[in-house]
């Protein structure tokens, strides 16, 4: 049986706290140079590149210059 790494259950994004944009895997491409970071946040919490969350259904990656990008969605 193939074990998949656990993949964090981070919720929802709180307004109050730092989340780094969340865009489509078509959007990517359009993010503003001065909002590069090595990590991204969610809901305050640092996440290094290459890390994967789940936020409610949705997959997201996070990816170099620190933004998180919709991988789809997983049944919950």
């Amino acid at each position: 049986m193939h074990m998949q790494p656990e993949i964090p259950n981070v919720g929802a994004p709180d307004p109050e706290l730092k989340t780094s944009p969340i865009l489509d895997n078509d959007e990517e491409e359009t993010l503003d140079s001065e909002l590069e970071a090595d990590v991204c946040y969610f809901n305050a919490v640092a996440f290094p590149i290459g890390q994967y969350v789940r936020s409610g259904s949705e997959i997201l990656h996070c990816v170099e210059r620190g933004v998180w990008v919709r991988q789809g969605e997983i049944e919950v």
